[in-house]
């Protein structure tokens, strides 16, 4: 009998997670002998839980919501862009011992626009609505990509100035309230708002889009989110949801366990499709 390598899903709540339908997917794909499952970790517990998970051979964890920076803190070695991030949804146990910490976040958002979606970020304005970890996730990948700038808003303006001052140095980045967008225009828009959770758009005139704009919402469901509702009636050019993000991120964290880099559009498909059938 064949022994499964062990990895698994951290989070609170986990019930609704996708990522063991995923990395099932690439382990048949890839031929790989592992078993994934979701886990439902307590709060205040991620300490103990990943401590035990590793100490009983498991290999690798994704982390979600509400344990990211649990992961960052846990670590003992982290990635150049996990260090940006401040948070970690992947570790891996490494070949001399050490856990690593990484966030593939942005490396996923960054694939599924540029390589699935064909969208090209150089040189675009780029608005970012929002500035929880979701976002801090994902500005050192798409600043890489050398937009013209990008501008942060939030509700609470100063969160959004704060986020965007951490990462300056990589290129045009500034952040503010939403007053800031009134006299704008934006290539791509990308939604990392909670506003979807509650079924709310966010506060932004129509006027920001131009008959080119792409706009990206971090959030999917069953049904168009309230963001992609509000973009496809404001005749946006490009309107897409999270799926093929959160696949490409899981993509990202299988090539850093396995060494080995899945096909990701059929499952970006089947979970598409089970998505809206849900």
């Amino acid at each position: 009998m064949t022994v499964k390598d062990k990895y698994a899903v951290f989070g609170n709540p986990i019930k609704h997670s996708k990522s063991p339908i995923i990395h099932a997917a690439f382990a048949a794909q890839c031929a790989q002998a592992m078993q994934y499952r979701a886990v439902r970790v307590d709060l205040g517990g991620f300490d103990r839980a990943a401590n035990k998970f590793f100490a009983d051979g498991g290999k690798g964890l994704n982390i979600t919501l509400p344990f990211k920076e649990d992961a960052f803190r846990f670590a003992g070695r982290l990635s150049e862009r996990a260090s940006r991030a401040r948070a970690v949804n992947t570790l891996n146990l490494a070949a001399d011992g050490v856990i690593e910490g990484d966030n593939t976040d942005g490396v996923g958002l960054v694939r599924d626009m540029v390589a699935n979606l064909g969208w090209v970020v150089r040189g675009l304005r780029v608005l970012i609505i929002g500035a929880g970890g979701a976002v801090r996730g994902v500005l050192e990948p798409l600043l890489r990509e050398r937009p013209e700038g990008i501008l942060i808003v939030n509700r609470t303006a100063s969160r959004a100035e704060q986020l965007a001052a951490e990462f300056t140095d990589l290129g045009a980045i500034s952040g503010g309230g939403y007053e800031l967008i009134e006299e704008c225009q934006f290539d791509l828009v990308i939604n990392a708002s909670s506003a979807g959770l509650e079924g709310e758009t966010p506060e932004m005139p129509s006027s920001i889009l131009t008959e080119r704009s792409c706009c990206y919402d971090m959030l999917y469901a069953a049904e168009p989110t309230p963001f992609m509702r509000w973009a496809a009636h404001h005749a946006a050019w490009a309107v897409t949801d999270g799926v093929g993000m959160l696949v490409e991120q899981a993509a990202q964290s299988f090539y850093i366990w396995r060494g080995l880099r899945p096909e990701t559009q059929s499952v970006i498909a089947s979970i598409r499709g089970g998505t809206q059938a849900a």
